[in-house]
């Protein structure tokens, strides 16, 4: 009998092919807050449902293509990665935005909850991409 045993981090993570709709967005903070459940790792769940909000968002809006891919992945023992894929090669850029405004703070956002963010270039699109620590490893 073959028996596998699963890694507290690293491979396999979770991801999903999402439509490029608004919707997408609860299902994607139902992907992250599974990630977190499965990694024992709750305390990051709101954090995590923000940022995962704000990235699917952006990608809804400014994305070339029908579909966005959400990964959640554990780079490290405290550290989980989240990352929107979409078909579009524009970076993210920070916009300003009035206190009137009703969009434009969402990177804003993500820079103050992620302990790191940034964008992967791909050769079909990019990456956006947020990491969240546990308070106690840093």
């Amino acid at each position: 009998m073959t028996m596998t045993a699963s890694r507290p981090t690293g491979h396999p993570g979770y991801s999903e092919t999402l439509p490029r709709r608004p919707e997408s967005a609860a299902t994607a903070r139902r992907l992250v807050r599974t990630a977190l459940a499965a990694w024992g790792m709750e305390e990051l769940a709101y954090d995590g449902a923000l940022v995962v909000s704000e990235l699917v968002t952006n990608a809804v809006k400014h994305a070339r293509s029908e579909v966005i891919r959400l990964v959640v992945s554990r780079p490290g023992p405290a550290t989980v990665r989240i990352g929107v894929v979409d078909k579009s090669k524009a970076p993210p850029r920070h916009r300003p935005s009035g206190s009137e405004d009703d969009s434009g703070r969402g990177l804003v956002l993500v820079a103050g909850l992620a302990a790191a963010w940034g964008t992967d270039q791909l050769p079909w699109g990019k990456r956006v991409w947020g990491e969240l620590r546990r308070k106690d490893s840093w």
